[in-house]
This record gives C-alpha cells, structure tokens and sequence, in this order.
C-alpha cells in the first residue's frame, strides 16, 4: 500500500532540513546556516504511532528572488505541496513572522490542504511567548519546536498523523505483476512502454521530461497479466533546471514502492553517468526486484564484444546490485525486445520465492563447516537457526549467541552462499542477525 506524504516547506534558512533529519532519524539533508543550501526535495520514510509515511525536505520558497536556483527551489517546493497529503509550515521565532512568511502562506492556503503549523528555534522559555504573534496567519495553533535540541518534536508528529490519510490498498490481484520503469530523462521509458504496448498509450517527446504523471497500463501477454508504471525521469540534485523538465521524483518514488519488479533503463548511446547509480539505488533500498533496461542499443557501434563489454560495466558500476540481469534492447526497432518480459516474469518469481527453513539452514550449516565465523576477541559466533520470514523482497533471520559478533564481511559471505543455493536472481536479499531467545528452540 502507499504510504501518505509529508512536505516539509517554508522560506529560507528556517531549518527544514534538521527538522527533515529529526523526523526520519538519520542525516540525509545537508544542514548549513546558509540559504538556499538546500537545492531539491529530499525524500524519507517517518514512522509515528505505527502510522508510516513519507517525508519530503525542500527547499526554501524565496517569494521575490529571481535567481535561476531560486526559481528552481520554489518549483520544487510547490510540486512537493501538490504531492503531499499533509504539509508542514515552517517558521522560526527567532526573526519572527515575516513578509515572506505571509507570503508561503497564502501558497498553501491555495493549495487546500492541510497544514501543521510549526515554529521553529524555540530554544528557550522566553522563546515560547514569541510563537504567539503567528497565529495571525491563520492556520491553526503554532506548535514551538527546537530542531537543534529536539524538543516539541512529538508533539509535531502527533498533530501530523492525526491530519494523514489512511494508507490506500492495493488494487490489483496478486498475481498481477507491477512493473516500474525509471531512468532519468530522455532515456526512452515511454517508448519503452509503447513498444511493450505495441501502441501509442503514453505521449512520447524528445524533450526531457515530457512525461508528467505515473500511468498505470494494465496488460496481458502469453497468460501472464501486467500492469505498466510509467514515470517521469529522475533528475540530478543540485542542477538548475529548466522549467520544461518540472517533473516530480516523488511519483517515481511512489512507483517503485508499488511495483514488484523495477526495469531501470539507460541510455545505451550515453552510457553510464552517476545519476544512473542514485536511480538505480531507489530501487535496491526499496528492496525491489530489478532489471537493468539498456535502450537504444540500435544506435550503438558494435562488435562481437560490444554487449559483454556493456554488461561488464554495468557490474563495474553497480557492485551493489550484482544480483540484476542485462537486458539490451531498442525500443525504437523493437530489436530484442521479446526478451524483456520473459525476464520479467522470471525476477519476479525469484523475488516472491520462500525457501523452506530446514533447506536454508542445511545451506548455512555448510557454508559455516567450509568457513567457521572468526573469533573476536576469543569469542566466536554461534549460529543456532536460520529461517525466512518474508518475501518480497526475500528476507532472512540469522539467531545467533550474540548478534555483535557477526561481521558484516561474515554476513556476505552467507548471503553469497545462499544465492549460490537458491539463485534469487534479479532480487535482493535482505538478511538480519538477532539473538536467540532463552525460549527458542
């Protein structure tokens, strides 16, 4: 199911992007005490009371700058308020309510939906009474926090969650297969989609980032039934942007946490640029299963070693998603495209695939017989059982005497092993140590 979204805007230099880091425990936005710092949407993943939801950083909306980047971070901020379900206004006491203040406010206001007013810099008592001048804004009762030392912060989360959504269901059959496609611009996607098709049903451009909206194109070939997620191609962080490329990456992120398989499609007549790496990375930290979409091979000079040559450099760049098959393709000519959705079906498979306990564990018990766990510190890792407890992506618990003791090099080696057992071609594995309980087993 989708999870509901949570913007994060307001002007400048308010601190958005230490709340951003508070909210989602960990430090992905870069926080420094300049303007404008802050040049796209940040995305994470928030979890309050048991409801879940993303999280969208921004930049700040600078009302009258006529500055390239400037123009580019209000665009960005205004597409994150049009994708999210809640938002959060940011001010801060310290300068107190502003113009400019007034100003996002009424943007939000436009936008319908609902707001959390938070005031920001509260970092003391005499701080509290500067919060009260805000309410002239109109949207509800200011709730004073401190990013810097992370008071009123629950308070914050609790008024965000009572305002979400519930989280949409699914709606389609299970053995329906979702399929996501994402590149950054310009890379073919939508052709690729109406090569699949065999018809013209997503408007195709030469201009980059043409396609707006994710569109779901249910489909069915030899049996098997389909569903298509167009997206719009991811774009670089930090780069100023034209206005016809406004798109938004929230959408692509939407698809992939709704798909089972992520084709990740690259320009064959570009190569590989490190955009393609942070796309393709979307997909590996969802824990999808994945397929590397080299299009527009029509247009590429070839040899005999052309294709092996590619692929080696695809492993070369993508060492974290060694499990990911090659596919070479032209959407253009239609040229191999008869071996995609065979693939397809088969990474699916493998992504779904539950191996049973007594199977797993006789493929641990040899892997730690050929390569006992080192010892640390004359203490050695014990592993007791091995069991799988999910799929999609394919995930298993390794109950040990002390989970302390498990090196990740260790935790990769059993992991390699199991591959070697079960393929799980075109998924990841996710693999967890814990200890093992007095009452088990």
């Amino acid at each position: 199911m989708a999870r509901p979204v949570v913007a994060i805007v307001g002007r400048p230099n308010v601190g958005k992007s230490t709340i951003f880091n508070r909210l989602i425990g960990d430090r992905l936005a870069i926080v420094e005490d300049k303007p404008g710092i802050t040049r796209d949407r940040i995305y994470g993943v928030s979890d309050w009371n048991g409801k879940s939801f993303s999280v969208i950083d921004t930049g700040g909306i600078e009302i009258d700058g006529e500055d390239a980047i400037l123009k580019s971070i209000r665009v960005q901020a205004e597409l994150a308020i049009e994708e999210a379900d809640v938002i959060v206004f940011m001010c801060e006491a310290k300068s107190g309510l502003t113009n400019a203040d007034e100003e996002v406010a009424q943007i939000l206001f436009r936008s319908g939906k609902p707001v959390v007013l938070a005031i920001n810099k509260v970092d003391n008592m005499k701080r509290t009474e500067d919060i009260y001048e805000f309410y002239s804004l109109g949207i509800g009762d200011p709730i004073g926090i401190s990013g810097s030392h992370g008071t009123g912060i629950g308070d914050l989360l609790d008024a965000v969650t009572e305002r979400l959504p519930e989280p949409v269901e699914e709606e389609y059959d299970d053995d329906i297969i979702r399929v996501a496609l994402i590149g950054r611009p310009n890379v073919g996607k939508s052709s690729l989609v109406n090569a699949i098709l065999g018809e013209e049903r997503v408007i195709v451009s030469d201009v980059a980032g043409t396609t707006r909206d994710a569109i779901d194109t249910p489909f069915e070939r030899d049996g098997q039934r389909y569903v298509l997620i167009d997206t719009a191609g991811m774009r670089k962080r930090g780069k100023v942007y034209e206005t016809t490329e406004k798109y938004s990456v929230m959408r692509a992120m939407r698809a992939i946490e709704r798909a089972d398989v992520v084709l990740v499609v690259i320009n064959g007549e570009e190569g590989i640029i490190d955009q393609d790496k942070h796309i393709a990375g979307y997909a590996h930290d969802a824990g999808k299963a994945s397929i590397f979409v080299v299009n527009k091979w029509d247009a590429v000079e070839k040899d005999d070693k052309t294709m092996q040559n590619f692929e080696n450099t695809i492993r070369d760049h993508f060492l974290f998603m060694s499990y990911a098959p090659v596919v070479f393709l032209s959407a253009l000519t239609k040229q191999r495209l008869q071996k995609l959705l065979p693939v397809v079906q088969h990474v699916a498979q493998q992504h779904a695939l539950r191996i049973t306990t007594h199977l797993v564990n006789d493929v641990v018990s040899d892997a730690v017989a050929i390569n006992p766990p080192p010892t640390d510190k004359g203490r050695r890792l014990r592993i007791n059982y091995v069991t799988q407890v999910a799929v999609k992506p394919p995930t298993i618990v390794v109950f040990v005497n002390d989970p302390s003791l498990m090196h990740f090099s260790y935790e990769r080696y059993l992991e390699n092993k199991i591959r070697a057992a079960f393929n799980f071609e075109g998924t990841p594995i996710r693999l967890f140590t814990r200890r093992k309980s007095e009452n088990e087993g």
